[in-house]
């Protein structure tokens, strides 16, 4: 942990962020304080850009506004709370998932000279031709069509002219925000300094338009076996770190039912194609498009869909998948043992777990949910009455698995768009049957006991050095051993209290006994009892 000696230079290397960030906090704060007052022509004091009374404003939006206001890392944090109601609470995630990452475009002289600097060649000696305006934006980067030399049409990426300034200065002040923040004990079950390491990796991945060409790579690699699915293919000659052409996919966003009803294109197969090739890549390959909101899905006029933006992926290994599986069939199920099995493994439990409670609710959560028919299970209400209960009892789920749930959510509202009445449950059942009978494959099964006797031979390998080094540090009497007593301060106290009282009784008994001086009355009366004695065995 940095001393505030060093961190002295970074506060004055981002005063005038922090003056920007402080500002515009303390708006929104201030406006969260007025709104609890019950002066209503006060409410009106502040205003937003758009004019609104911020006091009238529920808290949840509020802290959307500001951070879209506070710019593109704010921005990013508050899309990565939003797939963590875990943490923050089903309300505030679902706010905080309408964070639009939209900016006005760059000036194209700016953009063109990014592109020249980052190709290294005139923009005229790459492209037959070149749109000025940009086909989409974000706070990272723009998009425009142009045409290469030899006729192909593409879309090219280009990074905004000192974000990546921008985003590190961010980032320093969130760190330093962090650190803070975790030694305040009502913030410490938010993990203020893992959700700012998770925010920095997130970014620095996103920054790297590289990264996107890969994925991009792998998945059109695997396109052969998405059927009526189509994946643009990056074009690696003319793509940098902070440039990324690939190609350009024409078509109707899945929104815009208009734009693609009238081919003749039935919307419900639509779904179908889209939720199979989504669960297909979650479940065989443990690889898939982390993003599937509307936007990024693409009807083209042949009736194929096409798939963009390919910055934010998913992976996952088998074990986790199997997990997330029993948690949801578990609850259609209605079986509780199986359900806390599976959250057993999935997730890492707090010291002070209330094991009995966490029943309990995962119980009444079962009840709840298992007596529905399959025509009111939503996939949504599920998993975020499972994440209430994550959240209530402090349990922490890997990021990979949050980031797959949160995208069978997106994918069951996309779906839900056009086909109000699907139910990705039944899409669900057939993978589970392919599933299961994968589990009890003799393959796997091989694989499996390759993979613990692997396991098994390392542990054998490595146990006589850490045994020798156990034994040495006994010998030495360099050896802790800590306790770590749960729930058992007020047993404790009773327990210690219980214990001095009988020392007090029984050491005055013995002076009693020994008639240890001074005596109360040397007489016979009292048998010559002493006054400490006397008081000791009151």
């Amino acid at each position: 942990m940095k001393s505030p000696i060093h961190a002295i230079p970074q506060l004055y290397r981002n005063v005038r962020r922090w003056t920007e960030i402080l500002s515009i906090l303390s708006k929104f704060g201030l406006a969260d304080w007025i709104s609890r007052l019950r002066i209503d022509f006060v409410k009106d004091t502040l205003k937003s850009s758009a004019g609104e009374s911020l006091a009238r404003i529920p808290a949840a939006k509020r802290m959307r506004m500001a951070m879209s206001e506070l710019g593109p890392t704010f921005i990013k944090l508050g899309q990565l709370l939003s797939a963590r109601p875990d943490l923050v609470g089903g309300d505030l995630s679902e706010e905080l998932s309408h964070l639009q990452d939209r900016v006005d475009p760059e000036p194209f002289h700016e953009i063109k000279a990014t592109l020249e600097d980052e190709l290294g060649q005139s923009l005229n000696d790459v492209f037959a031709w070149f749109d000025e305006n940009a086909t989409a934006t974000a706070s990272i980067g723009q998009v425009h069509r142009a045409q290469l030399e030899n006729g192909t049409d593409v879309a090219v990426k280009i990074q905004r002219t000192g974000v990546a300034q921008t985003i590190k200065a961010d980032l320093e002040i969130l760190a330093g925000l962090a650190q803070w923040a975790d030694r305040i004990d009502e913030l410490k079950p938010f993990r203020p300094r893992q959700i700012v390491a998770e925010l920095t990796r997130s970014l620095k991945r996103e920054l790297d338009f590289g990264r996107e060409e890969r994925n991009l790579h792998q998945f059109h690699g695997k396109s052969a076996k998405l059927k009526q699915v189509d994946i643009p293919a990056p074009m690696t000659e003319f793509s940098t770190p902070k440039v990324l052409t690939m190609e350009f996919l024409q078509g109707n966003k899945l929104t815009d039912v208009d734009g693609w009803a009238s081919q003749n294109i039935d919307p419900d197969q639509i779904v179908q194609t889209l939720v199979d090739v989504q669960l297909r890549m979650i479940f065989d390959d443990g690889f898939f498009h982390a993003d599937p909101h509307p936007g990024n899905i693409l009807i083209q006029q042949n009736g194929r869909i096409a798939l963009l933006d390919f910055g934010l992926v998913g992976r996952i290994g088998e074990s986790p998948r199997e997990d997330i599986e029993d948690m949801l069939f578990s609850v259609f199920n209605d079986d509780v043992a199986m359900l806390s099995a599976a959250v057993s493994r999935l997730c890492d439990f707090p010291s002070n777990l209330d094991d009995g409670a966490l029943e309990r609710d995962l119980t009444d959560f079962v009840g709840q949910y298992s007596s529905r028919s399959v025509g009111e299970f939503q996939i949504a209400a599920v998993f975020n009455a499972m994440f209430e209960i994550v959240r209530r009892h402090q349990l922490r789920l890997p990021d990979e698995a949050m980031l797959l749930l949160r995208v069978m959510i997106t994918l069951e509202g996309s779906a839900r768009k056009l086909s109000p009445g699907f139910q990705i449950i039944e899409a669900l059942k057939p993978i589970h049957r392919k599933l299961m009978l994968r589990r009890l494959s003799p393959h796997r099964q091989l694989r499996k006991l390759k993979r613990l006797g692997s396991q098994f031979e390392k542990m054998a390998e490595t146990m006589p050095r850490k045994l020798s080094g156990i034994i040495d540090q006994i010998r030495t009497g360099k050896i802790d051993i800590n306790l770590d007593h749960r729930r058992l301060g007020s047993s404790v106290n009773r327990l210690v209290l219980g214990m001095l009282t009988s020392a007090l009784f029984l050491g005055s008994a013995l002076m009693l006994a020994q008639e240890v001086p001074p005596l109360l009355f040397a007489t016979q009366t009292f048998w010559g009892m002493k006054n400490l004695s006397l008081l000791g065995t009151l």
